[in-house]
């Protein structure tokens, strides 16, 4: 089973667009495994960013959308129900959203591990510069002051989907994001807790190609490790 990782930059991208491209490297993996020929066919790590979006996990509730068909109109924001899990969350410009389409058997883990590893990624990049964040029990994603109620805040959320070890979907990571957006929402269905973002967090806007490409370095090698 192939372990090489391949990393490509999909830019700013419509987000069924991204969606196609992401389901026609899953099915070219998992077809492969079928076939018993895993070890030919290679891993795919794909960041983008996202006009203005909202998309629906397969077991969440539209009641977390809290505007209308014609106030999404009037914001310039889409609308879209998955096949990954979680809840509802918002995709946009200034978010570096990221895609691992890998066999998770070709590095000897599981779901739980591989999203551990998504997280650990995250946290390490944030320590990087200067951000203190890390998990909260029973929630996924990457959290600030995850101890103190009402002060959590979430800067990066994770959904993701699975089928024969596979995986697709992956995380949205808030760089520069607007956070407006966010109010329209409950976002991944909580409501007594907030969003961030580096920008925020750390009172000027990044330069979200550095940030990538640390994001980038530091995935492949938590997945080298693994």
């Amino acid at each position: 089973m192939s372990r090489e990782i391949i990393y490509r930059d999909l830019g700013r991208i419509a987000y069924d667009e991204a969606w196609a491209y992401q389901e026609k490297l899953f099915d070219g993996i998992v077809e492969s495994k079928k076939n018993s020929v895993a070890g030919d066919v290679p891993n795919h790590l794909l960041f983008c960013e996202h006009p203005h979006v909202y998309t629906l996990g397969k077991s969440g509730s539209e009641h977390n959308l809290l505007l209308n068909s014609q106030a999404l109109m009037e914001k310039g924001v889409t609308f879209f129900r998955t096949n990954r899990g979680g809840d509802i969350t918002y995709h946009g410009p200034g978010q570096i959203v990221g895609y691992p389409i890998l066999d998770l058997e070709a590095f000897g883990m599981g779901i739980r591990r591989y999203i551990e590893i998504l997280e650990e990624a995250v946290i390490i990049l944030l320590e990087g510069s200067g951000i203190s964040a890390g998990r909260l029990p029973g929630a996924s994603g990457v959290w600030l002051d995850a101890d103190i109620p009402f002060k959590a805040r979430k800067i990066c959320a994770i959904g993701v989907r699975s089928s024969r070890f596979v995986t697709m979907h992956g995380f949205a990571f808030n760089v520069n994001t607007s956070l407006e957006y966010f109010n329209y929402i409950n976002p991944c269905g909580i409501t007594d807790k907030g969003v961030t973002s580096m920008q925020k967090e750390l009172g000027r806007e990044q330069d979200i190609e550095e940030v990538k490409a640390r994001l980038r370095d530091t995935l492949l090698q938590q997945f080298i490790r693994s």
